[in-house]
C-alpha cells in the first residue's frame, strides 16, 4: 500500500489498463465472468459507502474507487504488501476463514489527524499508539459495517475485527499456496493516497457465488454464445501440441553406478518383455503401447494395458 511518497508501481500495476497478463494453466482461475461481476458490483457498492464514511467521519475530501479483481495465492498477496502497513484481521461469520481489509499506514495517520482536528500533511510511519488505535478501530467498526451491506446480494455476513497488525508477513490467515480474491482500491484522503485492498479466500466466497449461478436464466442467444464458445475453445485445446514419450519401467541405482557409467556400458532393464510400454504426456500415463516400425521410422503400436496377473 503506498502513500502519496511512494512510488505509483503498485498503483499501475494493478489498474484497470494495465493490459494483458499470463495466464497459468498450474492454477486456472475458478472465478467466471460472471462471478467477477457480482464482486465488481459488490465491490463498486462498497467503494461508494467507504467514500461516505470517510468524508463524514472525518470531514475531508476523500475518495475510494474500485481497480480490479483479481486471484492469487496467499502467499503472493502477503509478498505484494509493503511493511509497515495497516492490515486488520476480520472474521466473515458465519463464513469460514479470515478476510483481511489492508490500506497504508500513512492513509490512517492522516485519516486519525483529521479525526483529532488537523489538516493532514506529512505523518510519521509509525505503529499507532494506545490512543490511536481505538480512533482507528471506530473507523474500521464503520467501514465493515457497509462492506456487510455490500455483500449482501452475496451472503449475509457479520464482518468483526479480529486485530490489527503492521508487518504482514506475521499476519496468518491462510496457507502459503490458498487462493484468494483480491479486491484493490485507489484510496485518497486529503493529500494522501494509496492502494487499499480487501482479501478474502477463496473458499469463503466462492460457495456462494456458485450457489447464485443456479438462478441465471439465459436466453437463447446467451446459451448460443456459450455453447459456441465452449466448441471453439475444445476445438482450440484439440490442436495443441503436446510431448508425448514412450517409457520403459524406470530402473533404480546407486550413484557410484551412475558415475562410473563409461562409453559401451549395458545397463539392464527390469521391464518385462511381455508388459507393454507406457504413454505419458506431463507425468500421467495415457495409454500403453508395444515397439515396432512403420517402413524407415520408429513407431508404437497401441494396445490394451497388460492385466495384474500377467506382470
Amino acid at each position: 500500500m503506498a502513500g502519496s511518497n511512494r512510488p505509483a508501481g503498485r498503483i499501475n500495476r494493478r489498474s484497470k489498463g494495465a493490459g494483458p497478463l499470463p495466464y497459468d494453466f498450474r492454477r486456472p482461475t475458478k472465478l467466471s465472468r460472471e462471478h467477477i461481476r457480482t464482486l465488481q458490483i459488490a465491490y463498486e457498492t462498497f467503494a461508494r459507502q467507504f467514500t461516505t464514511v470517510l468524508t463524514t467521519s472525518l470531514r475531508a475530501v476523500s475518495q475510494v474507487t474500485l481497480l480490479s479483481i483479481e486471484q492469487f495465492t496467499y502467499d503472493e498477496y502477503i509478498a505484494s504488501l509493503e511493511s509497515p502497513t495497516v492490515v486488520a484481521k476480520v472474521s466473515m461469520e458465519p463464513l469460514p476463514g479470515t478476510a483481511i481489509v489492508e490500506f497504508s499506514l500513512d492513509i490512517a495517520m492522516t485519516s486519525i489527524d483529521h479525526m483529532l482536528g488537523g489538516s493532514g500533511g506529512p505523518q510519521p510511519q509509525r505503529p499507532l499508539t494506545d490512543i490511536e488505535t481505538p480512533l482507528l478501530q471506530g473507523l474500521f467498526g464503520r467501514v465493515l459495517g457497509e462492506l456487510r451491506y455490500a455483500l449482501e446480494g452475496i451472503a449475509s455476513v457479520r464482518p468483526e475485527l479480529i486485530g490489527i497488525e503492521y508487518n504482514p508477513q506475521f499476519v496468518q490467515a491462510g496457507g502459503a499456496s490458498d487462493p484468494v480474491i483480491v479486491a484493490s482500491f485507489e484510496m485518497k484522503v486529503g493529500a494522501s493516497e494509496g492502494v487499499a485492498t480487501v482479501c478474502m479466500p477463496l473458499g469463503m466466497i466462492f460457495p456462494k457465488l456458485q450457489g447464485d449461478r443456479t438462478d441465471v436464466q439465459l436466453s437463447a442467444a446467451q446459451r448460443a454464445a456459450r455453447e459456441a464458445a465452449h466448441r471453439n475453445l475444445v476445438a482450440g485445446m484439440e490442436s495443441v501440441p503436446l510431448d508425448v514419450s514412450v517409457r520403459f519401467q524406470p530402473v533404480r541405482m546407486r550413484p557410484e553406478e551412475l558415475i562410473n557409467l563409461r562409453l559401451g556400458d549395458v545397463v539392464t532393464l527390469n521391464h518385462p518383455s511381455t508388459q507393454p510400454l507406457a504413454v505419458t504426456t506431463a507425468g500421467m500415463t495415457f495409454a500403453h503401447a508395444v515397439p515396432g516400425s512403420h517402413g524407415t521410422r520408429l513407431a508404437c503400436l497401441i494396445v490394451a494395458p497388460a492385466k495384474e496377473e500377467d506382470r
